[in-house]
């Protein structure tokens, strides 16, 4: 009896320690660009969180008045030999004479602020869309499926652009045109997913058991297809980030004197030779963070398809 007892609750610890999200956890920390991803994308949030704490100036006020320096001067970093008697601006001064540093740490907040919303309000319409579409069938998928063909038959950046200009230029305004861009993306990978889980014999027997169809679609269906969306936002997060650089390179994003990193690329565009740390910094930084997403997406991708996993 006791020898039952106890193999029955190893085989209890053994089935919870290969649960599929335990399995999948495992997976993702065995993929070194998932990790990277992860750590540069902490360090990220990080900043955006105590750029406060961080940032030696405020990221609007101008330095006029306070300090004696000039716009559009070079870094100076005291630790690399800049004279002592200088104020120490690690990434220089911009052309309204604000502390470099302390717009880009700023900007860290609005980029992954403009990154989560977008796909968060993109990945749950389009959810909801896609499956739909992808259980129903019928005419809720020609209309569905149809609709979102006309979105993709634009470019995403010039759809954006026409969005805004209707609603006119601000960052909420930017934020809606490119979750509506995204939606379609999204509803294509949830319907995909929602036609090849549909077919399982466990949605046939829920089915038969007299499951209602939004009961098997919300709790058989839709937990099941979640994995290729979590791939695809996690993507989709970067290219939303560089769409809303664009945008707001463009003047139709976050208005001056925002600390938004497009912003301060567009209005130091003109200075790449005279005084290029004003476009590299916010340049690098969007690279960064786009990377940060981009490794994490990978990672993700090829600890979650089960083609791409190598099991022993």
């Amino acid at each position: 009896m006791v020898t039952d007892l106890k193999a029955n609750q190893f085989k209890q610890k053994d089935y919870r320690s290969n649960s599929l999200w335990r399995l999948t956890l495992r997976r993702i920390f065995r993929q070194r660009s998932a990790i990277f991803g992860m750590a540069l994308l902490g360090f990220l949030i990080l900043i955006a969180i105590f750029a406060e704490a961080i940032a030696p100036y405020d990221p609007i006020q101008p330095l006029i008045g306070i300090e004696n320096v000039n716009k559009r001067e070079a870094p100076c970093i005291h630790l690399f030999g800049c004279p002592k008697d200088r104020p120490q601006h690690i990434m220089g001064i911009d052309g309204n004479v604000r502390d470099q540093f302390s717009r880009v740490l700023y900007g860290s907040r609005y980029s992954l602020y403009v990154g989560f919303t977008t796909v968060s309000f993109a990945i749950l319409v389009g959810t909801l869309l896609g499956a739909i579409s992808g259980y129903f069938g019928g005419w809720w998928d020609n209309i569905i499926m149809r609709l979102m063909d006309v979105l993709m038959a634009f470019p995403s950046l010039l759809l954006a652009i026409t969005i805004v200009s209707v609603l006119g230029p601000g960052l909420q305004n930017a934020l809606l045109a490119i979750a509506i861009v995204a939606i379609p993306v999204y509803a294509r990978v949830v319907r995909a997913s929602v036609l090849s889980v549909k077919e399982q014999a466990y949605v046939a027997a829920s089915l038969a058991l007299g499951g209602g169809h939004f009961h098997i679609l919300l709790r058989r269906i839709l937990p099941n297809a979640i994995p290729p969306l979590i791939v695809q936002g996690t993507l989709g997060i970067g290219t939303a980030i560089l769409d809303a650089a664009a945008l707001s390179f463009l003047g139709l994003g976050a208005q001056p004197p925002t600390p938004e990193w497009g912003t301060m690329l567009g209005t130091e565009r003109n200075q790449v030779f005279t005084a290029p740390h004003l476009v590299f910094f916010p340049g690098a930084a969007i690279m960064i963070t786009v990377l940060a997403f981009n490794l994490l997406g990978d990672g993700l991708r090829d600890a979650i398809d089960p083609r791409l996993t190598h099991q022993k």
